[in-house]
């Protein structure tokens, strides 16, 4: 019988949540849905094997996927009165062993694990040919970390790649001879990596059985977390650790695979009662997380989900499309400020997207709104290629204009044309730096369709000053939360938006014609539903920007069809585009715009045209500030109050002492003539109109737009 204080280690537990921890001996599956509470139950069932005297507390590892959550179980357990239980990665728990062990068979220390391969590795990268140079080094290594991950080497990868269908991001054979001189740099370095901790303590128990042995008599009781997530390596080392033994619980959820590109396979987790044939199994159903209406949604993107949420009902999730990507990200910034004029902390939303370089709008965005927000990675201006491309104009001394000079010096040092997109089987890597640098050459387009004469010391002045802003927010930790779907695992908030679910991005393009691919794309956007506890929107735009600045359409992801109406799991608002307000024009079309004459139409929407004019300029602006050429304008009240705002602007810039651009972009000035608003609300709906401009400039505003009538 259990000692009779055991069941205060069970009370606030659920029947399935007790039923997984009572299980204390044996092999154990416990199949935990997003939001059940798997921390809770793993932390108590570890307590209740060691009250009840199944398992030695001292002789527990209980490994997670994570260092944040190591310490997180740690912290549970210290709680629960086990302190001396061993909580840590497959990763912590392989580098401690081989330090005891290492020294004993090889009479030296350990070699110090790296950080990081990229120092290795970047400067292998750039005595590539031609401009295999130019690729990231975060794609080479990560490349590398997946054949490391399968015990492949150098010599063997060529043909283990081909046969495993691996489209590198460059040749196979150049990346297998970067390879093997990366394993050589490391060596001479006297180095090992993440990896090699895994790989070498795996080789040291499999031909050292005494060393095993001393393993297994310090560690008999296991609990593996995120097993969906185990890679190959990790699963060769438990399978050392536990030998012959039995007591091993594995905790997962197979509809949260979301990381197979870093060798992750479900396949260990769905096929654990096969191995282990008297296996229990324990599902976790029950969601403490999110509102019946947010887990409806989610439970009708996977099949034959069926999580039960205990929390109240709450507002349904909106499924919203958008005429393009401007009015998608106005929405959700409106949206944010009626949440936290509503009482809700902004530190309680998320905005989370499929890449890192869709984070670059959503920053400008927020930025341009005043709304406080925090990165979860890396920040835009801390990007490598963001401060190699400043390194590479702050050394220019290049007197051609602006965005001639960025273009010729980033193609020279960074190998970046802004009309060559990366090829389909580039590295994430590479599409993320094409896309940050094409948001830096579209700032450098702006300022000089805002002022001809704007020079590189301008641009960089300016993008210190972006880069202060932004630092500013991050640091400050207290805003919305900006992250990539992958990063956002086991986090959660009261209010996610889900943006830019589009084909292409959300089932990214990569996956389109693989279908196992397409499946994980499907479980991403799954977790990231999940994230969610009350509010949740997920947008889509039926046009936008791409890298080379020209407007495409696009059409909503495959998998919002599943969350249309013809059920009562979610209320789909889908806003069609707009109709035309205005004129429309043609690629190739001769234009007249008052200000700098005429010009030929280079891209066009509804609501934008792009035009290079025959003085040299290249801007975007309002159809209704256009004319064909032998036409008058066919909106004179629109373009005689655009002429108006750019006099006051050029005004209040030179009275100010600050460049044309800082007060208002061509942009701004356009969506205010054509919109003509008359209130600050209204006002505050303008792209690129924020709490502080409007505080600066409002009135002056409000006032010419009244004044034109």
């Amino acid at each position: 019988m259990p000692p009779a204080h055991t069941p205060d280690l069970l009370e606030g537990l659920n029947e399935q949540q007790r039923a997984a921890a009572t299980v204390v001996s044996g092999p154990l599956v416990i199949l935990a849905g997003a939001g059940t509470g798997k921390t809770r139950v793993i932390s108590h069932r570890v307590a209740y094997a060691a009250a009840t005297g199944a398992a030695d507390p001292k002789r527990m590892l209980v490994v997670t996927f994570t260092d944040k959550a190591a310490t997180e179980m740690r912290s549970r357990l210290a709680a629960l009165g086990l302190p001396q239980v061993q909580a840590s990665t497959f990763h912590a728990a392989a580098l401690r062993q081989l330090r005891h062990f290492w020294p004993l068979a090889h009479g030296a220390p350990l070699p110090r694990p790296l950080d990081s391969k990229i120092p290795l590795v970047a400067p292998l990268a750039r005595q590539l040919p031609g401009g295999y140079r130019f690729t990231p080094a975060k794609d080479l290594t990560d490349e590398i970390e997946w054949a490391k991950n399968r015990r492949i080497g150098p010599a063997a990868y060529e043909a283990r790649a081909a046969d495993a269908g691996r489209v590198p991001p460059i040749p196979a054979n150049l990346l297998a001879t970067l390879y093997r001189r990366y394993e050589d740099a490391k060596e001479r370095a006297g180095r090992i990596d993440f990896e090699d901790m895994l790989t070498r303590a795996v080789e040291l128990y499999e031909r050292d059985r005494e060393a095993i042995g001393l393993v297994r008599r310090r560690y008999a009781w296991f609990s593996v977390d995120e097993y969906q997530d185990t890679n190959p390596l990790q699963e060769a080392l438990l399978r050392l650790w536990v030998g012959d033994r039995r007591d091993l619980c594995v905790v997962g959820d197979p509809d949260q695979t979301i990381f197979t590109f870093t060798g992750a396979s479900a396949d260990y987790l769905n096929g654990f009662a096969d191995h282990w044939t008297d296996a229990r199994v324990v599902r976790l159903t029950t969601n403490y997380r999110s509102t019946p209406q947010v887990l409806a949604l989610a439970n009708r993107l996977i099949t034959g989900k069926d999580l039960a949420a205990v929390a109240s009902d709450g507002p349904e999730p909106q499924v919203v499309g958008h005429r393009s990507g401007e009015a998608e990200l106005a929405a959700v910034v409106t949206s944010i400020r009626e949440l936290v004029a509503g009482g809700l902390a902004v530190s309680e939303i998320a905005i989370l997207v499929r890449t890192n370089a869709q984070l670059v709008p959503v920053e400008a965005a927020l930025t341009r709104a005043g709304v406080p927000y925090t990165v979860r990675g890396m920040r835009f201006h801390a990007r490598a290629e963001v401060r190699a491309a400043r390194a590479a104009l702050a050394a220019a001394g290049d007197d051609r204009p602006l965005t001639g000079a960025v273009v010729v010096r980033w193609r020279d040092a960074l190998g970046f044309d802004p009309e060559v997109e990366p090829e389909a089987a580039a590295g994430p890597e590479a599409r993320d730096r094409h896309a940050a640098l094409s948001v830096l050459l579209a700032i450098a387009r702006e300022m000089e369709f805002a002022d001809r004469r704007a020079t590189v010391a301008q641009f960089l002045a300016e993008l210190d000053r972006r880069d202060a802003e932004e630092r500013a927010a991050d640091e400050a930790g207290t805003g919305v939360t900006l992250s990539t779907l992958h990063r956002a695992k086991g986090l959660e908030w009261d209010a996610v938006f889900l943006p830019m679910l589009e084909e292409g991005t959300l089932p990214i393009r990569q996956s389109l014609d693989d279908a196992a691919a397409l499946a994980e794309e499907r479980r991403l956007l799954y977790v990231g539903i999940t994230r969610a506890r009350r509010w949740l929107t997920l947008s889509w735009a039926a046009s936008r920007i791409t890298a080379k600045g020209r407007p495409t359409p696009a059409r909503p992801s495959r998998f919002l069809a599943q969350l249309r109406p013809g059920g009562p799991a979610a209320h789909v608002r889908t806003a069609a585009p707009r109709p035309a307000t205005g004129p429309t024009f043609d690629v190739g079309e001769r234009v007249v715009h008052g200000r700098h004459g005429m010009g030929t139409v280079a891209a066009a929407t509804r609501s934008s045209v792009s035009v290079r004019f025959d003085n040299g300029v290249v801007g975007s602006i309002s159809p209704a500030a256009l004319s064909r050429e032998g036409e008058q304008p066919l909106d004179a009240t629109a373009t005689a109050l655009l002429e108006r705002l750019m006099a006051w602007r050029l005004e209040r810039s030179r009275a100010d002492d600050v460049p044309a651009y800082v007060v208002a972009d061509n942009r701004t000035l356009a969506a205010v003539a054509a919109g003509r608003p008359t209130s600050e609300a209204e006002l505050l709906a303008v792209p690129g109109i924020g709490p502080a401009k409007l505080d600066r400039y409002g009135e002056d505003l409000l006032r010419i737009v009244r004044e034109a009538g």
